[in-house]
């Protein structure tokens, strides 16, 4: 495979080179991605009829025309700072620079274009299926919180001032209770055990002894109501406990279980299908004869799954054009995913399944790196479609750049409050774009994020170290520049689907 495969990406060799090179290597990544954009840029989006698609459509500019919030092709400044016709058909520069959609604005557009769809009626979910699903409904207690009063120590419940006589009979936690105590009663008891009638205190194990004679005496003084945890302390029945869209955890569940619930109101996963493509891919063994290993089979899965999705299928399509018009066509997923094939090579088929198919094209081109070809298409009312690049930190990017906005809006998720981490070392930034670095958060005695340096597009070295990708502006950041820190949503999650293993071919560029 060349350097640049015309696929949304271009195949990197991780050769491990040196850390002082990081620059020099990620100009010429760059330079890459660039020149595959211009082909693009340059063979334009004939739909049949002289028409780019989406034309006469809010947003749908002429070529060279500046929309709100994006800029110029830098050559065309460079060359022609006075231009007065941004849409001049002959510019000076053939090769304008491909205006992608700003990384945050990308991002926004991704999450409000979830809006339109539908929503999916709540399912109720036994309380072992539950677990990262998000409620549908406000949770509120079945029952007050404890349903009746309770020892909150071993030791022993008591009635009136002593010394106590002390019965022979205790109680223990799930027994029904035991006769009300007269005053000068005590009675051994365990924790979370039922509290007898006229009971005023527990006194501690620790803190009490009894004498010759059978005789409770406490070593320190007792508190009326000391150690017993009354009815409805925690709660009362009918107290909401948690508000819709709250994130299911383990402690979730747990609370569930003690207010009373056998089952949960969640939003259902998002149904997502990924669709990998590439003639060049292996399932397994080494890499030969100008064939590599699939990465994004084995890895989308499960990310997509962390993300809130079900994903229903993985099916591996080749470079068929044909097989992939199909498969979107017939997709019943609310989110269909692709890998590779969103620039404007030879097999680069997802343009044109989109024009086919009449799909409206919401992304195109993000202003970041890697994965400034990723895409974001409306398919019909229902369903979308994120293209990602092929080299697989681009495909990361472009997950969460698109794919997260998307499946946190469809599964009832709120976004999560951004957060600030300064970087330790300088970073060098793109001209023009966002970059998304991956980094690792150390307490230096501070929290600083420290730059990882295998984070070229087709690398996963850094990545797979990393505690979570660093939002670098245009331009770079210094030592001590607080930057945005995108988390990586690792969880342990079970098997998200069955793939289809009959397929003989491969995915991802």
């Amino acid at each position: 495979m060349n350097a640049t495969d015309g696929r949304g990406g271009h195949a990197e060799r991780a050769s491990g080179a040196a850390p002082d090179r990081d620059a020099e290597r990620d100009h010429d990544q760059d330079v890459d991605e660039a020149l595959a954009l211009v082909r693009e840029a340059s063979a334009g989006y004939e739909d049949g009829q002289g028409k780019r698609p989406g034309a006469g459509r809010p947003g749908a500019g002429r070529p060279g025309e500046r929309r709100p919030g994006e800029r110029h092709a830098p050559h065309a400044d460079q060359h022609r700072p006075d231009n007065p016709r941004p849409d001049n058909p002959h510019p000076t520069n053939p090769h304008p620079r491909h205006q992608g959609t700003p990384w945050p604005q990308a991002r926004d557009r991704a999450a409000r274009a979830a809006e339109s769809v539908a929503r999916r009626s709540p399912a109720s979910v036994p309380l072992d299926q539950a677990l990262g699903l998000v409620l549908a409904a406000p949770l509120t207690a079945l029952t007050d919180l404890p349903s009746f009063d309770t020892s909150a120590m071993d030791g022993w419940a008591v009635a009136g001032p002593g010394p106590w006589k002390v019965r022979d009979e205790g109680v223990l936690a799930g027994q029904s209770g035991a006769d009300a105590l007269a005053d000068g009663e005590a009675m051994p008891i365990a924790t979370g055990a039922r509290i007898p009638r006229e009971v005023t205190a527990v006194i501690r194990s620790e803190h009490g002894r009894t004498d010759s004679k059978g005789r409770l005496h406490a070593e320190r003084e007792v508190m009326h109501g000391q150690d017993i945890r009354p009815r409805g302390q925690e709660c009362r029945s009918g107290d909401q406990l948690l508000p819709a869209r709250f994130s299911v955890t383990p402690a979730v569940l747990g609370l569930a279980a003690a207010a009373g619930y056998d089952s949960l109101p969640v939003v259902p996963r998002p149904r997502v299908e990924v669709l990998v493509l590439g003639d060049e891919l292996l399932t397994e063994g080494l890499p030969r004869e100008g064939l590599i290993r699939d990465a994004l089979g084995p890895m989308l899965p499960y990310w997509l799954r962390a993300l809130g999705a079900e994903v229903i299928a993985v099916r591996r399509l080749g470079d068929d054009a044909k097989k992939l018009r199909e498969a979107v066509a017939g997709s019943q997923a609310e989110l269909v995913v692709t890998t590779g094939g969103t620039a404007s090579g030879p097999v680069d088929h997802v343009h044109p399944t989109l024009r086919a198919l009449g799909a409206e094209l919401l992304v195109d081109g993000v202003e970041v790196r890697p994965g400034h070809p990723m895409l974001l298409a409306r398919l019909d009312e229902r369903r979308h479609l994120v293209g990602l690049p092929g080299n697989p930190l681009a495909a990361v990017s472009g997950l969460l750049t698109l794919a997260e906005p998307v499946l946190r809006t469809l599964s009832g998720r709120i976004a999560p409050v951004p957060y600030l981490a300064p970087t330790r070392d300088e970073i060098h930034g793109h001209p023009h774009d966002t970059r998304l670095v991956p980094v690792v958060l150390r307490a230096e005695p501070q929290l600083v994020a420290v730059p990882l340096h295998y984070n070229g597009p087709a690398m996963l070295r850094g990545i797979a170290a990393s505690d979570g990708l660093a939002v670098v502006p245009p331009g770079g950041a210094k030592p001590g520049q607080e930057l945005e820190i995108l988390d990586l949503p690792w969880t342990l999650p079970s098997s998200p689907t069955t793939h289809d293993t009959n397929s003989a071919e491969g995915c991802f560029t």
